[in-house]
């Protein structure tokens, strides 16, 4: 059996939380669980050489921070969501795993995405232009898209088409490749799902029989590129996940009044919530 483990990385929007300036009831609360770092998570696995591995769902800006907090090793790859700076602005980060595992990172992004990573990491992807040598990450670049499955040491990504406003981004969906590989408390068939307004049509079966969803949920009222919360309950009941967990949000959400209003199958995420063991 391979052991798997998802940790939420960081579950807030843009801005974070708390919010610079802020001295709002969210903002100035004593719960841990309302102070949220920039959206991005990791999923920790041992493949069937028994080589522990780890694949991290974004970069986002906290990523040093959130790295150091979760005592993470190694880097065996980086899938992004999209270019948006609370997602990819950590980076020039990952060359401390390049350093630590003397290899090479795999990244994983749409051409929009990887053309907006090339512009904004330009000492990184063309390192042989800087003026000085330096000590940048080593990154070798893959185009995805939609449906088309990524196996990654025993783990099989597939990017979903997701609408983040008009933009077209991606979620994954994570499966084992050997089903019969599964413990008891398996957190796969697993999806996450962040910084999304609408599902296409062609989006919706990739989501049946999931038993965790990681769907955003921004705050209460409307946003033209995130669900709302009362959007993101209605879409995890429709998909009927065994599990969903809200991602993505702001400050408008105090988390201990929230998570015990919710239906019994969706919950609150937090900075640090994990799904699986590695035991």
């Amino acid at each position: 059996m391979l052991p798997v483990r998802f940790t939420i990385l960081g579950s807030g929007t843009s801005a974070g939380v708390p919010v610079i300036g802020c001295d709002c009831e969210v903002c100035t609360s004593n719960d841990p669980r309302d102070q949220r770092t920039r959206s991005g998570a990791c999923i920790e696995f041992v493949d069937s050489r028994g080589q522990q591995r780890v694949v991290l769902i974004d970069a986002s800006p906290d990523l040093r921070f959130q790295a150091l907090r979760h005592r993470l090793q190694r880097c065996d790859g980086i899938l992004f969501t999209h270019h948006h700076v609370d997602h990819s602005f950590g980076l020039d980060e990952v060359r401390r795993f390049n350093a630590v595992m003397d290899a090479p990172i795999d990244i994983y992004a749409e051409e929009h995405t990887l053309d907006n990573l090339k512009r904004v990491y330009a000492h990184i992807f063309d390192s042989h232009k800087n003026v000085n040598a330096s000590f940048v990450a080593t990154l070798i670049p893959h185009l995805i898209g939609p449906s088309r499955a990524i196996d990654l040491h025993g783990l099989r990504f597939t990017p979903l088409r997701l609408m983040h406003g008009r933009l077209p981004i991606v979620g994954f969906r994570i499966d084992r490749e050997d089903a019969a590989a599964a413990p008891a408390d398996d957190p796969l068939p697993l999806a996450y799902c962040t910084d999304v307004s609408s599902i296409p049509p062609e989006t919706w079966p990739a989501l049946d029989g999931l038993k965790t969803l990681f769907l955003d949920a921004l705050r209460y009222r409307h946003h033209p590129t995130h669900f709302t919360v009362g959007q993101a309950i209605e879409t995890a009941q429709r998909i009927a996940a065994q599990q969903t967990y809200l991602v993505h949000m702001t400050h408008d959400i105090l988390h201990g009044d929230l998570d015990s209003r919710l239906p019994d199958s969706i919950r609150l995420s937090y900075d640090g919530l994990q799904v699986g063991s590695l035991d």
